[in-house]
């Protein structure tokens, strides 16, 4: 996360007490989630922290004056280009940054960049099982001695990868909850390193499972079709490389409330709200430092109030886009799972679900791979993929460069004062 160096002292104060999840709650030793049977108590601690930034936008903080080229009220960028997060047209990665990009007045930004094959939205959406589908969601395991060691925001190139050979030497099994486009690292389905990830965690017998297209936030500000855009993209891409889809999901912040109408169309989807009760909060003690804490954390959990693997289960989220999760925090899990006598599997598995229920059969596929790294702002159809219409004036082209030193953090980034503008 890029932002000015103007509010580092303030960021210092408020980081540690948010979670890497955006509106989650604090991190405290041994918190379970499922528990909090008062769900306001949740949504209590959401608005507490709405405030704080979110660790999945990168935005550059830039002195400027300038008026915004596109937006609400402005109207569109030109055909290809993106509107960046505070409202001008270009092509670079920085003005295509999802989550954040305005899709609805930039044509380029990733949202409007559609895998190719067949849309997903006429896939047959049986209920498989008898597992919940959308509501609240999943937050436990049921099946006593399992783990489920879950990743977010994934594949990376190199990080992913590692954790899959650390799974395979310890013959365990894990969930990856994989995004479609965000972040600027290029569309999964026609970029080769992630082709060959995402068809080995298939091969290898882990679970693929949906954390949407870019990362937008479920429940804030979305209508229900962009919602289920973001869906049924990653449907696409994820087709276009395994030939199926996921019935399970996690949303993004773990934000999927029913006012926003979020939980009834996960339902209608046919897709497993995921969520978990062990969190590591290995997005904010990313570095060599602090990982150690994202450990204690995970074995606290695992370990309280006497729990031992004949009659407790638990389910963990980490993020294999985190170097120090990969290469630290993933074999010190396993490592701990193991010794406590517990099997480290796949959601599906810990839930008692059969791994036929995990997918649905999904004609149409496009391509998948080729011998170049697409970027955030290219890759796949240039066809729009939401039918909201967005306004017909068309703002300049021309990018604006960020005019004041910047410097980068991971975990969390506050709105700075009105003489700044974010570029994202």
């Amino acid at each position: 996360m890029y932002f000015s160096t103007v509010v580092v002292a303030t960021i210092a104060t408020v980081a540690p007490l948010a979670s890497a999840h955006g509106s989650g709650v604090p991190q405290i030793l041994g918190l379970d989630v499922a528990d909090l049977k008062a769900r306001n108590l949740l949504s209590s601690l959401g608005a507490r922290f709405a405030e704080v930034g979110d660790a999945h936008i990168k935005p550059t903080v830039e002195a400027r004056e300038d008026k915004p080229e596109c937006g609400p009220g402005v109207g569109s960028c030109g055909p290809g280009l993106c509107c960046s997060r505070s409202g001008f047209c270009g092509t670079t990665d920085a003005f295509c940054y999802s989550p954040g990009c305005k899709f609805h007045y930039g044509p380029g930004c990733p949202e409007n960049r559609p895998p190719s094959g067949t849309n997903t939205s006429s896939v047959p959406r049986d209920k498989l099982g008898s597992l919940a589908y959308g509501g609240t969601g999943i937050f436990r395991c049921v099946t006593p001695g399992t783990v489920a060691l879950t990743y977010d925001d994934g594949p990376q190139k190199k990080f992913t990868s590692h954790i899959l050979d650390l799974f395979k030497s310890y013959n365990a099994k894990a969930t990856f909850f994989i995004t479609g486009n965000n972040i600027n690292k290029g569309q999964i389905d026609i970029t080769d390193e992630y082709v060959s990830v995402i068809k080995r965690m298939d091969k290898e017998g882990h679970q693929i499972a949906s954390h949407t297209w870019t990362h937008l936030d479920l429940s804030k500000d979305i209508s229900s079709v962009d919602r289920k855009n973001q869906m049924w993209l990653n449907e696409m891409a994820i087709r276009n490389i395994v030939g199926k889809i996921p019935t399970y999901m996690r949303p993004p912040y773990s934000s999927c409330t029913a006012q926003s109408g979020c939980e009834q169309d996960m339902a209608d989807l046919g897709y497993h709200v995921t969520n978990f009760n062990v969190d590591t909060d290995d997005y904010n003690q990313h570095t060599a430092e602090n990982i150690q804490k994202a450990k204690d954390w995970f074995k606290g959990n695992i370990t309280k109030d006497g729990a031992t693997s004949t009659n407790d289960k638990w389910l963990a989220i980490t993020h294999d886009i985190i170097e120090q999760t990969a290469n630290n925090l993933t074999e010190f899990m396993l490592e701990t799972v193991t010794k406590l006598g517990y099997k480290a599997v796949t959601v599906g598995e810990c839930l008692g679900d059969p791994q036929a229920n995990w997918y649905r059969t999904a004609d149409g596929a496009g391509f998948a791979g080729d011998n170049t790294t697409a970027s955030s702002s290219g890759g796949g159809s240039s066809t729009s993929a939401s039918p909201s219409a967005v306004a017909s004036k068309t703002g300049s082209a021309s990018p604006r460069m960020s005019r004041d030193g910047t410097i980068s953090l991971i975990a969390f980034g506050l709105t700075v004062s009105a003489t700044f503008a974010y570029i994202f």
